[in-house]
């Protein structure tokens, strides 16, 4: 787990080297024996310092999460934390000088090592990263972060670093004073590291001296409260408090800092163990860590199918999604050919990927060389004889099966034998759509959001006739590209499109109701969602809409939708024309200069009722319907796994992801908690609420309805 070495100058190099594992990770055995090597080494009265090194490709990872997940109480936490930060102290006092030699990524608990050394060299390279980003898996620095680092680069830059969990490059980070030297590789790494030591025999650290004063401003200056009052204001306005992890690391500062370090230190163990006892870091650690790592490593590959990379990708259709999936996948290294019905119309679609290249340049992300090699990946055309040697074509044209059919058996009447045809649809059943092809084992369903380039999931869906060999290809594919996979078996709409769908559809029962718009958009963003429904309704442009609702009631049977929802689309589509955010036209107006703004119209409409619900019961509303609607999925075996919709839920549609994901948020609120809500909501709302024999059964065993069996 380490090497320990000593060189003529009496400078020794502690090297963390942990057997088995591709990275250097905390666990308590680590965090034991570190602190063994730390006592021993500094027993020697002939050392001059000591480097602390890594043998793997990055630094240290930080902490094992499913350790921090298992912690069901205090004392499991405690004595860990206290052992970790008395042997950083006890390494700091020792007057010799202590030097990170940061080779690789330091995160959390990795960077916070780094942070009890006197001195940091880092290799000089934009993909190491550098933070504390505990804060996304609903945790905070637990071993000194949020004492030393307000302590070393001031109060406002380390709230942001911790609060928002950025990650860092290099030169960033010795900007703000995280690191003190940059150098170029390994050999100068540690010959700089060892060159700081033999100038610098008696060292300490600056919040070790009583004169210290924090850079910027102690928390009771005025810089300190106006920052500390703006960051939980910014902090509310961000998480509505349903995350406590970011108010329990200004705390953290706000009454660490104004105590001796030490105390400091206490104050942040006690909060620390606040937040890992919460139900917020176990769903997030669950989904957004282990589940997104299963996702990532392909859990629905087939195992028996060996490896399938795409070396050429034709995409038909140049419009917003296949544009965006053009540069998705050059930006991957991967040829595509880029086919519209004119070539002119093709380079519109190969323009989205020079826009979005500026940007990148722009922001200092890109060089231009870089952009002339991804756009060369791109070729565009009008013939769909230059699709002959794609392994992969993408459709992406209009929502309709005729058009659809039609550019399947153009591109296969030209395409190789080996080819896997896929649907970009967001609802079309993939069963239907490979009844055009002439080999419905090789099509599947790849759907993409928008927009393609900031979107990270992919939804696959398994036709009835898809083999393996294309799921196979299909999941390399995404992968390749970088985005995470999620697996669902067919039926219209397949997981997210139904989900979404049934949450927008709420919004406008809502409106029909009299509930007024805002209260409506502010209640979803108070639950957790990104945005409300009917901003949704405008980004998706209500015609469409209005098409999913007509294509439901085709699959789906009449009942499948709301009357409301069809007065809705009537009155806003049919009357007035307003189609959503295309036309600058929906549920909001969009300005050419400002900010959008509620349509002030619609209570013209739609009468807005004298008394309005309370924003809990919007809130339950918009969250139940769409779990409800998972659930169903699940049980019509449209999903796969809970793994999938849980980490779908989150990234495809924004589920609030505090909850653990659509899923897990039956486990979240407790299963017979969540049945006795449903009922509530179904005698006051309809029976689109009652919760189903599936879900009553799990609620009288108290079963959970999702597992941890990943950690």
């Amino acid at each position: 787990m380490f090497n320990f070495k000593k060189d003529e100058n009496q400078i020794g190099v502690l090297t963390m080297d942990m057997a088995g594992k591709s990275t250097n990770v905390i666990t308590k055995d680590f965090a034991a024996e570190f602190s063994k090597q730390i006592e021993i080494i500094f027993k020697d009265a002939q050392l001059k310092g000591l480097v602390i090194a890594s043998a793997k490709k990055d630094f240290l990872a930080g902490a094992d999460l499913a350790m921090f997940y298992r912690v069901e109480k205090a004392e499991d936490c405690m004595p860990m934390l206290k052992k970790i930060n008395d042997t950083f102290c006890f390494m700091e006092k020792q007057g010799k000088p202590v030097v990170a030699a940061i080779n690789g990524t330091a995160l959390g608990g990795g960077l916070e090592l780094t942070l009890a050394c006197h001195y940091r060299v880092c290799i000089d390279d934009p993909k190491i990263q550098l933070g504390l980003p505990e804060v996304t898996l609903g945790l905070l620095p637990g071993a000194g972060g949020t004492q030393r680092l307000p302590r070393l680069i001031g109060i406002q830059p380390a709230i942001e670093m911790m609060t928002l969990g950025n990650r860092i490059e290099p030169q960033k980070a010795h900007k703000l004073g995280v690191v003190h030297e940059l150098v170029k590789n390994a050999e100068e790494l540690m010959r700089q590291a060892k060159a700081w030591i033999l100038k610098n025999s008696n060292v300490q650290q600056p919040w070790h001296d009583k004169k210290f004063k924090i850079p910027g401003g102690a928390v009771q200056s005025l810089t300190g409260y106006q920052v500390i009052a703006a960051s939980n204001a910014m902090v509310y306005d961000k998480t509505f408090n349903n995350y406590p992890s970011p108010k329990a690391i200004l705390s953290c500062i706000y009454e660490g800092l104004q105590v001796p370090f030490e105390s400091g230190l206490d104050i942040e163990a006690s909060y620390f163990t606040q937040v890992v006892l919460s139900p917020v870091s176990k769903n997030l650690i669950k989904t957004m860590f282990f589940g997104m790592q299963a996702c990532n490593k392909g859990m629905a590959r087939p195992k028996d199918i060996p490896p399938q990379p795409v070396k050429k990708v034709g995409i038909l259709g140049a419009g917003l999604m296949g544009g965006g999936i053009a540069y998705a996948t050059a930006k991957a290294g991967i040829e595509v050919v880029l086919k519209d019905l004119t070539v002119a119309n093709a380079e519109k679609g190969k323009n989205y990927s020079v826009k979005l290249c500026d940007g990148q340049i722009e922001k200092g992300r890109l060089t231009t060389d870089k952009k002339e090699k991804l756009l060369s990946l791109i070729k565009t055309t009008d013939k769909i004889e230059d699709l002959k040697d794609c392994d992969l074509i993408i459709e992406t044209v209009f929502e309709d099966s005729r058009v659809k059919a039609k550019v399947t058996q153009e591109a296969e009447s030209v395409a190789v034998a080996s080819l896997v045809m896929a649907s970009n649809t967001s609802s079309i059943p993939i069963t239907k759509l490979a009844g055009a092809s002439k080999r419905p084992d090789r099509f599947i369903g790849l759907h993409f959001f928008s927009p393609v380039d900031k979107m990270p999931l992919v939804e696959i869906i398994v036709g009835q006739k898809t083999g393996p060999e294309a799921l196979a290809k299909a999941i390399d594919y995404t992968l390749q590209i970088k985005k995470t996979p999620i697996v669902v078996n067919d039926g219209f709409g397949f997981f997210t499109t139904r989900v979404i769908c049934d949450y927008v559809y709420e919004g406008f029962r809502m409106v029909k109701e009299g509930v007024v718009p805002a209260l409506i958009e502010n209640g979803a963003k108070m639950a957790g969602m990104p945005v409300g429904p009917l901003v949704i309704a405008d980004e998706v442009n209500l015609d469409l809409v209005g098409h999913l609702i007509q294509q439901s009631i085709e699959h789906l049977g009449p009942n499948s939708v709301d009357q409301s929802a069809i007065e809705i689309i009537e009155v806003m589509v049919e009357q007035n024309k307003r189609l959503g955010r295309k036309v600058s036209a929906g549920f909001y107006e969009y300005p050419a200069q400002g900010k959008k703004f509620l349509w002030p119209q619609i209570g013209d409409y739609f009468k807005q009722s004298a008394e309005q619900p309370d924003v809990q019961e919007i809130k339950d509303r918009l969250l139940t319907i769409q779990v409800l609607t998972a659930i169903k999925l699940w049980e019509e075996k449209v999903l796969r796994t809970t793994v999938e919709g849980d980490v779908g839920s989150i990234l495809g549609i924004g589920f609030p992801p505090y909850t653990g994901g659509v899923l897990s948020y039956v486990d979240f609120v407790g299963v017979k908690s969540f049945v006795e809500q449903c009922k509530r909501l179904a005698d006051k709302h309809g029976a689109r609420f009652k919760p189903s024999e599936f879900l009553m059964k799990k609620a009288s065993n108290n079963e959970r309805l999702t597992n941890a069996d990943l950690i």
